[in-house]
């Protein structure tokens, strides 16, 4: 840690920006329309989210992906009614995170700068798809990471002495 002119320790300065954005990959499918279904549907949206973050070539610059797996099904009859899937990534440029905070830094502060984009798409997409626009709750990124450090934990053999 560096010292301020006082003698006292102070952080390390991070340094974040965002080089890129963009689709990796998109697939809508309107299976309602495809069935000539009618009429009102009230539907049930599940949806489900991963992340994944890689370091690239380029030093001090990650990768990181948002996975979105959205399935709506009629409420009555829980026939499927669409099924979208986007991944959609963003390319860092990170400096002065400790080693030991980058891991979560990548999983929660990064997908918390890309989801206001992510969730523009899945709005226009699902509305250009002939469904209501599909506006995505909040994510709580810090909460998905623990969970996935929680179950990758309860995964590992309990430790051999």
């Amino acid at each position: 840690m560096a010292e301020n002119g006082n003698g006292a320790a102070q952080a390390p300065q991070i340094r974040m920006n965002v080089l890129a954005q963009f689709i990796r990959d998109m697939s809508f499918e309107n299976i309602l329309a495809q069935k000539r279904a009618q009429g009102e549907v009230q539907p049930d949206v599940q949806v489900q989210v991963n992340l994944d973050a890689q370091k690239r070539d380029v030093e001090h610059q990650y990768e990181v992906a948002i996975k979105l797996n959205v399935v709506s099904k009629a409420k009555e009859t829980g026939a499927e009614m669409f099924i979208f899937e986007l991944e959609y990534a963003g390319v860092f440029h990170i400096e002065g995170v400790p080693e030991d905070q980058l891991h979560p830094f990548l999983l929660i502060e990064c997908p918390r700068l890309l989801f206001p984009f992510l969730r523009r798409i899945v709005s226009d997409v699902t509305r250009d798809g002939g469904f209501p626009p599909l506006n995505l709750e909040n994510i709580d990124f810090m909460q998905l990471y623990r969970q996935e450090v929680a179950r990758r934990q309860a995964e590992q053999p309990q430790g051999t002495a």
